[in-house]
């Protein structure tokens, strides 16, 4: 699957450092997916983590500011209510984590690398449980960069695992 990944975006010219910051912005992927990808590319960690961290941040202000926004227009849109009702039921049943330990209850929900979790969607929780982005981003920013770590981490490990064989 990566190999596909890598192929189409070097079929478009893209450079190593400019696939894995692309994928580092995409949502559900975010630097989870990017980290080991660049390890397939053979890229420098410290490098590949900043690449990623930078890349995985970027959307986040904005997704505060205008998830809101787009979840009311798609609860008024008869079509688009069903997507709207799941993304704030997905916001209710995790939003008592958070509520309860604030500023490091988001961190810990961004930064646990595990699916449902990460930037994009700590930054939807955060915007759905209308909180302000001065508090919500440094939280989520601390999170991303904790799961960057906990990735190249595990990453380094499975690489040198597989090299010895």
């Amino acid at each position: 699957m990566s190999n596909a990944v890598i192929s189409f975006f070097q079929g478009l010219g893209l450079s190593d450092d400019l696939v894995v910051f692309i994928v580092s912005m995409l949502p559900i992927i975010e630097l989870r997916g990017a980290i080991p990808l660049g390890f397939v590319m053979g890229m420098n960690p410290w490098e590949l983590l900043a690449l990623t961290v930078i890349g995985n941040i970027l959307p986040i202000p904005f997704i505060i500011l205008c998830a809101r926004h787009i979840v009311n227009f798609f609860l008024r849109t008869k079509l688009l209510r069903p997507l709207g009702n799941w993304l704030e039921a997905k916001v209710r049943k995790n939003s008592h984590r958070v509520a309860k330990y604030k500023f490091w209850g988001l961190c810990l929900f961004v930064a646990i690398p595990l699916p449902g979790t990460g930037g994009w969607t700590g930054a939807l929780l955060a915007a759905l449980m209308d909180l302000r982005i001065k508090s919500a981003l440094p939280s989520i920013v601390l999170g991303v960069l904790i799961a960057g770590l906990i990735m190249i981490f595990g990453s380094s490990i499975v690489s040198f695992v597989i090299g010895l064989f």
